[in-house]
C-alpha cells in the first residue's frame, strides 16, 4: 500500500477524532494544517503534533511536502479549497456534503479531472463491512427484485457539534446535508438512479434551530423502488439501521449507520432467516484511507468518487427541497451547465 503525505485543510473535529487517527495507524504522514486563524491553526497543530499551520490554504497545497488534502473545513469552503488543491496539482479526499450546489460539486469533479488529480468524498458508511455485504447480497440476487428500503439514522446530535449545524443556512446547516446525504450515500449504491422525493421537517430539539433538525423522507428510485429515511438531531436511544426489502428476501441490519464497525447483518427468504458473518470488520476511515492510496498509486477508484459524491448530494438538495416546499420533487444527477 502506498502511503501519502497530507495537509489538512480545516482544523476539524472529524479530522480529530477519526481521519487523523487512522492517517497514522496506517503510517500516512501528515505535513501541515490549515485553518481559519494561525491561533486556532497552531493550537491544533500542536494538539496533533503537526509540524506546519497556516491560516492560508493555498499556502498549505502548494507545499511540495503534501502528495493530497484532506478537505474538512465547513461545507460552504469545500468547493473553493477542493478548486485550490486541484489547480495546485493535489489529490483530493473531501468531507460530506461534496459541496451545497450541484453547480459546485460538478465543477470539483471537472477541476481534478482536468488536473489529473483523484478526487473522493469521505463517506464513511460504503466503507463498512456490513454495508459491503448488503451490497453483495443485494447484487447478487438474495432479496430478488428490490421493492424498499426503510433507513433509520435519527441520531443525538453531540453537544460539541450543536453550532453552525443548527443555525447557519449558508454553511450547510441542517439534518438532510449532514445525514440525508449519508443515507443517499449507501442507498444510491444498493437501487442506482433516484427519481424524486418527497419530505415533512420538524423542529424538535432543545435548541434555537433555525433550520428543521428531524426530517423523514421518501426517495423514489428507478424501477419504482421506494426508500424511505428518517433523519434526526434529536432522537438518543432509537439506535439505527437498514432494511432492504425484495420479491424473495428481506436483508435487516442493525447498528450499521455509524462510524464505527459494528452491527449486524440478518438475512430472511423462504429457507428460514440467518444471521451472517460480516468479513472485514475494519475501521471505515483506514478503509477509505487505504482505497484512495491505491487510486493515487494505481490508477483505481476511491472508495467514494466524486461522482459518487455528487450523486448523494442531488439526493439531499432533493429531500431539503421537498420538505421546504411541501411538493414532490425531482432529484436531478446531471452536470449542471455554466459550473
Amino acid at each position: 500500500m502506498r502511503t501519502l503525505r497530507w495537509g489538512l485543510a480545516g482544523a476539524s473535529d472529524i479530522a480529530a477524532t477519526r481521519m487523523i487517527p487512522a492517517m497514522r495507524r496506517l503510517g500516512h504522514q501528515i505535513t501541515g494544517v490549515s485553518s481559519a486563524t494561525d491561533g486556532h491553526a497552531a493550537q491544533y497543530a500542536r494538539q496533533h503534533d503537526i509540524p506546519y499551520y497556516t491560516s492560508s490554504v493555498d499556502s498549505l497545497v502548494c507545499r511540495e511536502d503534501v502528495d493530497a488534502v484532506y478537505v474538512s473545513t465547513i461545507n460552504s469552503l469545500h468547493c473553493s479549497h477542493t478548486l485550490r488543491a486541484a489547480a495546485a496539482g493535489k489529490h483530493v479526499l473531501c468531507e460530506k456534503p461534496v459541496a451545497l450546489t450541484l453547480t459546485d460539486a460538478w465543477s470539483m469533479v471537472r477541476a481534478c479531472e482536468a488536473a489529473g488529480t483523484v478526487f473522493g468524498v469521505n463517506h464513511h458508511l460504503p466503507c463498512a463491512g456490513t454495508h459491503r455485504e448488503i451490497r453483495r447480497l443485494v447484487a447478487g440476487g438474495a432479496v430478488g427484485q428490490p421493492l424498499g428500503v426503510r433507513v433509520f439514522h435519527a441520531v443525538q446530535l453531540p453537544e460539541r457539534l450543536a453550532t453552525w449545524r443548527l443555525t447557519d443556512p449558508a454553511a450547510g446547516a441542517g439534518v438532510p446535508l449532514d445525514i440525508t446525504v449519508h443515507d443517499a450515500a449507501v442507498v444510491n449504491g444498493l437501487l442506482g438512479q433516484p427519481v424524486d422525493a418527497v419530505a415533512l421537517g420538524a423542529r424538535q430539539g432543545p435548541w434555537d434551530a433555525a433550520v428543521d433538525d428531524a426530517i423523514m423522507s421518501v426517495v423514489r428510485y428507478e424501477g419504482n423502488v421506494l426508500a424511505q429515511t428518517h433523519d434526526a438531531f434529536t432522537v438518543r436511544y432509537a439506535g439505527t439501521g437498514l432494511e432492504v426489502h425484495g420479491t424473495e428476501g428481506s436483508i435487516v441490519a442493525k447498528d450499521v449507520m455509524t462510524q464505527d464497525p459494528v452491527g449486524s447483518v440478518l438475512l430472511r427468504d423462504s429457507s428460514g432467516e440467518r444471521l451472517l458473518d460480516i468479513p472485514g470488520r475494519r475501521d471505515l476511515y483506514e478503509v477509505a484511507l487505504d482505497a484512495f492510496a491505491r487510486a493515487v498509486g494505481e490508477q483505481a477508484e476511491p472508495a467514494v468518487t466524486g461522482v459518487d459524491g455528487v450523486r448523494a448530494l442531488a439526493v439531499a438538495l432533493a429531500v431539503q427541497a421537498a420538505a421546504s416546499s411541501g411538493r414532490r420533487v425531482p432529484v436531478v444527477t446531471e452536470p449542471v451547465t455554466g459550473g
